[in-house]
């Protein structure tokens, strides 16, 4: 895991915050956050059901365009068929399924590990449109994991659940009773608090 800049665990029971300490960092590393997150407090009040996260991202991933991961061109002009030659394999499971849901399994050929090939009705607005096609949002599955990353670490039976994401910041509050709007107020002052300073 890369080292936090930043890494807090609070609990009105101490050797709960020492076992929280141990979970959330496992959590991180096992969803391989530990590059995206640079700061991040948890609270833990048992004697209110309360669990509490604020977390400050680093800087955040653009998203990855086709082209930023491999180069297309026309290679059968009579056929129709484009080839697209991959540079970047990272994205491509998320790249199959975009031209699999635009073109159909049929017309999407993988002859080799770096290479598709694919026949289109119009090779000209087809290579342009996937040149600007985007391929990964790194920053909404970034989300998914950061949600995941807290509810795995927040205690069982606390289903009442509040998260929200703000530019680099995330919060998140759970409890098994409705959750109290300064509870979220004190979550979000957490997160303004790791903040100071930048």
């Amino acid at each position: 895991m890369e080292a936090l800049e930043t890494f807090v665990v609070e609990s009105t029971v101490r050797e709960e915050g020492d076992a929280y300490r141990s979970i959330v960092a496992d959590i991180i590393t096992e969803l391989v956050l530990g590059g995206a997150i640079g700061r991040i407090k948890v609270v833990v009040r048992p004697e209110d059901s309360l669990f509490q996260m604020a977390v400050i991202l680093r800087g955040s991933q653009p998203t990855v365009k086709l082209s930023d991961m491999a180069s297309v061109e026309v290679s059968n002009q009579m056929r129709k068929e484009l080839t697209i030659s991959i540079d970047q394999e990272k994205y491509l499971p998320e790249l199959l399924e975009k031209l699999w849901a635009r073109y159909g399994r049929m017309k999407v050929f993988q002859p080799e590990r770096k290479t598709l090939k694919m026949l289109v009705d119009d090779t000209g607005s087809e290579v342009a449109f996937l040149n600007d096609m985007v391929v990964a949002d790194p920053r909404s599955t970034l989300q998914s994991r950061l949600v995941e990353m807290a509810i795995r670490a927040t205690p069982e039976g606390f289903r009442v659940r509040y998260h929200s994401i703000d530019g680099h910041k995330f919060v998140f509050v759970a409890s098994e009773d409705p959750l109290k709007p300064e509870w979220i107020q004190e979550a979000q002052k957490m997160a303004a608090e790791l903040t100071e300073g930048e």
